[in-house]
């Protein structure tokens, strides 16, 4: 049974605000606030619904402050800047991210998913540009090939959104599959990127093995007191579809155009959704190995009660 909203909340857990050290100050009067708000069933609610919203911002502040600079720098960069817009972009995400190190804005952990996740898109974008997936239309100085370095960044957004999100919503899960299955789905799906201009597309032979292992899996998350949950597959496919809607923006902005968009922008292909579902597994893997997936009590989980300090981590 769930605890009555009208109650006084149990403030005993730690705010995830602490983990970032400029958000600290804020805790004690979030609480006093919530404690106001919990009088009524209906502010009780209202209140979790925007602290959910405060808390998917705080998870997308790398990556909004991309999407910002993508829509400001197609608005109002002057085209004949000396410096090349992808270039300028290059230097601002760079700026961005020693800014928000140095605000203590981001964890090393975050920084660390951030660079090994640039790695790899770096790299698979250097290939598909050179297959002419898609292309870079405006001129750079810093670039492999035919791929601005700047492109990294945009990568680099899932993975920082997937950590902070991990931590922000103290993630717990039940059935999750081994950190070890997750390696070799991921790694395989990274190759099929590469593979499928050559041989048969394997992704849904992809899709399949990603429904098998997440399949039973639930997602355990705290946006206030109480403990929420949905299949961990669902969730993934939200994130994938916010991704796709964000990718409308990129190539509506001339950051990179499909061959189909380059009379004109058109929607992009639904289909994408299936590529960026499958890059995100490959995030999720990523920073499963720094934040170790935690069992779900399951007698807790039954009672609805917070499983704080409960948690087990699951085999790798």
């Amino acid at each position: 049974m769930h605890r009555d909203l009208d109650q006084t909340p149990d403030t005993s857990e730690p705010s995830a605000a602490a983990i970032w050290p400029p958000l600290r100050p804020f805790i004690s009067g979030e609480r006093r606030l919530g404690r106001f708000m919990t009088r009524r069933r209906w502010t009780a609610w209202l209140y979790e619904f925007l602290r959910f919203g405060l808390k998917q911002g705080w998870a997308c502040l790398f990556g909004g402050i991309a999407v910002a600079l993508m829509i400001a720098t197609w608005r109002y960069y002057p085209a004949s800047a000396v410096l090349a817009r992808y270039d300028f972009l290059l230097l601002c995400m760079i700026a961005v991210q020693a800014a928000l190190l140095a605000g203590r804005l981001e964890t090393s952990d975050e920084a660390k998913i951030i660079l090994i996740y640039h790695v790899v898109g770096t790299a698979m974008e250097v290939f598909k540009t050179s297959v002419g997936s898609w292309i870079y239309p405006e001129a750079s100085f810093f670039r492999i090939g035919g791929v601005p370095l700047f492109t990294g960044f945009m990568y680099s957004c899932i993975g920082s959104y997937l950590c902070r999100a991990w931590r922000l919503f103290d993630f717990t899960f039940s059935n999750h599959p081994r950190r070890g299955s997750l390696i070799v789905l991921s790694m395989a799906a990274y190759l099929n990127f590469f593979t499928h201009h050559f041989i048969v597309d394997l992704r849904w032979l992809l899709f399949a093995a990603s429904a098998w292992l997440f399949g039973r899996t639930t997602i355990h998350f705290r946006v206030w007191h109480e403990r929420r949950a949905m299949p961990l597959l669902l969730g993934l496919l939200l994130v994938s579809a916010f991704i796709w809607l964000s990718e409308n923006i990129g190539t509506f902005t001339k950051i990179w155009l499909y061959p189909s968009q380059r009379l004109g922008w058109s929607i992009v292909s639904i289909d994408k959704l299936g590529s960026w579902f499958l890059l995100l597994i490959i995030s999720y893997t990523l920073v499963s190995l720094i934040n170790a997936p935690r069992a779900m009590n399951a007698a807790r989980s039954s009672t609805g009660s917070r499983p704080a300090g409960a948690a087990a981590t699951t085999s790798a």
